[in-house]
C-alpha cells in the first residue's frame, strides 16, 4: 500500500502530516509513505486510487474523507493561487483520471494516535 503525505514544513498549521511521518514509517514498515508536493506532477501517471494524509481545516479530529465529501466545500478559483490540492483532485476526477480517493484529514500534530488507528483499518 502507498500513502501520499502532503504538507508545508514552513507553515505550522499545515505541517502536521509531515511531523507525523517519522513515527508512521516506524509503525508501518509495509506501507510506502511518500511525501509529495501536490503542485508538481501529482498524482503520478496511471495511479487512479489514492490515499492521502493532509491537513484539513475545520475538522476537530482525524477523519477519512473522499472527494464527494470535499466537493461540498469547493470554491471556484479566481487566481492561480487558489488552485489547491482539492481543486486539482476534483478536476482530475471530473476528467476520469482518478478513481477512489481517500483523504485522511488531520487537524493537528497531536492526532498521531488517531491517524494510526485509521491507517490500521484501511484495506
Amino acid at each position: 500500500m502507498k500513502i501520499y503525505v502532503v504538507g508545508n514544513p514552513l507553515v505550522d498549521e499545515d505541517s502536521a502530516p509531515l511531523r507525523m511521518l517519522p513515527q508512521l514509517k516506524k509503525s508501518y514498515h509495509n506501507i510506502d509513505f511518500q511525501t509529495v508536493d501536490p503542485n508538481e506532477n501529482f498524482p503520478p501517471e496511471r495511479e487512479k486510487n489514492l490515499i492521502i494524509i493532509d491537513t484539513v481545516k475545520g475538522i476537530k479530529k482525524p477523519t477519512i474523507l473522499d472527494l464527494d465529501d470535499l466537493e461540498v466545500v469547493k470554491k471556484t478559483p479566481v487566481s492561480p493561487h487558489d488552485y489547491d490540492l482539492l481543486f486539482h483532485l476534483l478536476l482530475l476526477k471530473k476528467t476520469k483520471r482518478l478513481g477512489r480517493i481517500l483523504i485522511i484529514g488531520v487537524a493537528s500534530k497531536d492526532d498521531l494516535p488517531q491517524v494510526k488507528q485509521i491507517i490500521s483499518t484501511l484495506p
